[in-house]
């Protein structure tokens, strides 16, 4: 079996560890980093620094409050005729620690209570009508993958420590590695176990002579300086490090802090909070002005002297082209269309906005789900308690049943005790916020480049994105042009990743409208059919010129049968928005044929502006679309 000292590499990891170890007030630590690099075998092994009676329990992700906090014991209040509270797991983690494993994961409000209880050193508890305090002292530790989704920055503040974690890149460790997981477990290892007894023989000792440790006043204002210098925000970062200084002083068996042992441990004290303030900065600069001359579009404008208003004007020469090509060809159906603007360009993305507030209209639906969106109702006992109901499940409605038995008390003979029968039973309904799956199906043929409007429409994007992002919703962007349909950017929460596929967007090239909405469709479909609770809002943006099909047969047939598809979909919004210049003498409204197949809301292209191309999703309710179609946003 594989001890705390077997563990190779990850040496400020470890460090990490051992500070925390020694003393509780280092507030925990939280490993930053790639998927199977270790992070979380190195955090269970904490338990071979601790002693053995201390509590060491790993927190769900799926955990409800009740579980988390405590709640009354209904079998044994009815047994006693009095209120027994059943304790939480934070009442089981006093003087001990939580774990916490893909933290980022972790339904907002489970983490706040979490970490309000720690800083608090005390847990609140009120339950119909039963108030409850109790004191806990715990440290949390924790590891994310930020690959799959970030955390909040006032959470990250929350722990005294970080470590970016990388993965070993040295062959000889990673060798070391093989030996000691394959082979580790077989036999005995005598060494190993010794160094792991005398480690915590040490840490038992530096955590004995604390409190005797002595902070020379220009220690204090060293690690003040040092906090000013790298920008740390608030007084965490302060606090934390004289922490971790005396900590690190114990361990190294000094009896004062020196401006070595702060210099040792202000890495793992400050590195997470300077990654913090380095994203938030870079947002709050994206959100002001992103990208306003990205290096590809200051080649091109160099290479071609005679862009902008000449290339606006060859673009709508295009644009006249193609009209008249569709009278040509005598309507909607036929597919031989001329190309628009076949010459392939990178728009910058606009100028980004606050998102207001999304409302979407709730639904029936009993969901195992979290999120910051729109309320839902949950299957679990986790979520506000909003009503009764008859409807049977481990989660008793204490002051609804209390209320159905009531009546009968003089019927049933009651004397001392409550009298509640089978059929007075009551149980709780609970809802929460869950989270969407927004996905952009947008046109990226050469009309799109006309007037530019796809600088608009990456600005609307880029601002979505960053909303979904703080309502941890998912964002999908699939694009259509040329001979198909692409999947840029699956179903993601990651803002960096999801602004480097939207800055690299090309257009140009053909109009593949079909294939688009049926890459769409399949998205849809495997998601769904892993999780069958998502709520889906499509937002198709185009102008309906399509002039590529997959199949030989006409454009409009082929598009009516890939339509036709959706309607078997639950839980699918859709929305249009229309591109097509209808300032213009030939108007063709094929946009607004697909918003009448889809039964979609549909907005044409004077609303196409950032703000309003957000406010559309605000707005859209399926369900009042049945026989009418909105006009202009109206």
């Amino acid at each position: 079996m594989i001890t705390f000292s077997d563990f190779v590499g990850h040496e400020e990891a470890k460090l990490a560890l051992i500070l925390n170890a020694i003393d509780i007030h280092c507030g925990g630590v939280v490993f930053i980093g790639e998927k199977g690099s270790g992070k979380s075998t190195l955090a269970r092994l904490f338990k071979d620094l601790i002693p053995e009676d201390t509590p060491f329990i790993e927190l769900p992700l799926n955990l409800t409050e009740d579980r988390l906090l405590g709640s009354i014991d209904i079998e044994k209040t009815i047994k006693f005729n009095q209120r027994i509270f059943q304790p939480g797991i934070l009442s089981k983690a006093n003087g001990g620690v939580i774990y916490i494993d893909d933290i980022n994961l972790l339904p907002l409000e489970t983490a706040t209570l979490v970490f309000e209880a720690q800083e608090r050193g005390e847990i609140l508890i009120e339950r119909e009508g039963f108030t409850l305090r109790q004191p806990v002292r715990f440290i949390v530790i924790a590891s994310m993958n930020p690959e799959e989704g970030n955390i909040s920055p006032h959470l990250l503040d929350r722990f005294g420590m970080g470590v970016i974690w990388q993965g070993l890149k040295d062959k000889l460790q990673r060798i070391e590695v093989i030996k000691k997981v394959a082979f580790g477990g077989l036999q005995p290892n005598i060494p190993s176990k010794y160094s792991a007894l005398r480690l915590k023989e040490k840490i038992s000792l530096a955590r004995l002579c604390l409190e005797n440790i002595v902070i020379p006043s220009a220690i204090k204002e060293y690690i003040s300086q040092l906090c000013l210098a790298k920008n740390i925000s608030g007084h965490r970062g302060d606090i934390y490090l004289t922490y971790a200084a005396r900590a690190y002083a114990a361990y190294c068996e000094h009896n004062e802090v020196s401006k070595e042992h702060v210099d040792k441990v202000a890495p793992l004290v400050l590195t997470h909070r300077q990654r913090m303030l380095q994203e938030m900065e870079q947002k709050e600069d994206s959100h002001k002005s992103p990208y306003k001359n990205p290096p590809g579009n200051q080649e091109r404008e160099q290479n071609n002297p005679d862009s902008g208003e000449d290339s606006k004007s060859g673009a709508g020469a295009v644009q006249e082209k193609t009209h008249k090509t569709e009278e040509n060809d005598g309507g909607d159906d036929h597919h031989h269309w001329v190309e628009s603007n076949p010459k392939e360009e990178i728009f910058e993305i606009g100028t980004t906005f606050k998102i207001k507030r999304m409302v979407f209209k709730k639904d029936r639906i009993d969901r195992n789900t979290s999120g910051r969106r729109t309320k839902t109702r949950v299957k679990d006992r986790g979520g506000k308690y909003i009503k009764s109901k008859f409807k049977r499940n481990n989660d008793i409605a204490i002051d609804a049943t209390i209320r159905a038995c009531a009546p009968f008390q003089s019927l049933r003979g009651r004397k001392d005790r409550l009298l509640i029968y089978e059929e007075d039973l009551r149980f709780k309904q609970r809802q929460r916020k869950m989270s969407h799956l927004v996905i952009f199906v947008v046109d990226g043929s050469g009309s799109m480049a006309a007037q530019k409007r796809m600088i608009e429409t990456k600005g609307a994007i880029l601002s979505l994105l960053m909303d979904c992002y703080q309502k941890r919703d998912q964002v999908s962007l699939v694009v259509f042009r040329k001979e198909k349909a692409e999947l840029v950017l699956p179903p993601t929460r990651s803002i960096e990743f999801s602004l480097k596929k939207l800055k690299d967007m090309p257009v140009g090239g053909k109009t593949p409208l079909s294939s688009g909405l049926l890459e769409a469709y399949k998205l849809i479909k495997r998601v769904a059919r892993k999780s069958p609770e998502t709520r889906f809002i499509l937002l198709l943006i185009t102008d309906g010129r399509a002039n590529q099909t997959i199949l030989e047969m006409p454009v409009w047939e082929e598009i009516e049968r890939v339509v036709g598809l959706f309607n078997d979909l639950p839980f699918t919004d859709f929305i249009v928005i229309d591109t097509e210049n209808k300032k213009g003498y030939m108007k063709t409204d094929l946009a607004l044929k697909i918003a009448l197949l889809l039964r979609a809301s549909y907005y044409t292209v004077e609303n196409i502006k950032s703000e309003f191309i957000t406010e559309l999703v605000q707005i859209h309710r399926r369900e009042n679309f049945k026989d009418q179609v909105y006009w202009g946003g109206k």
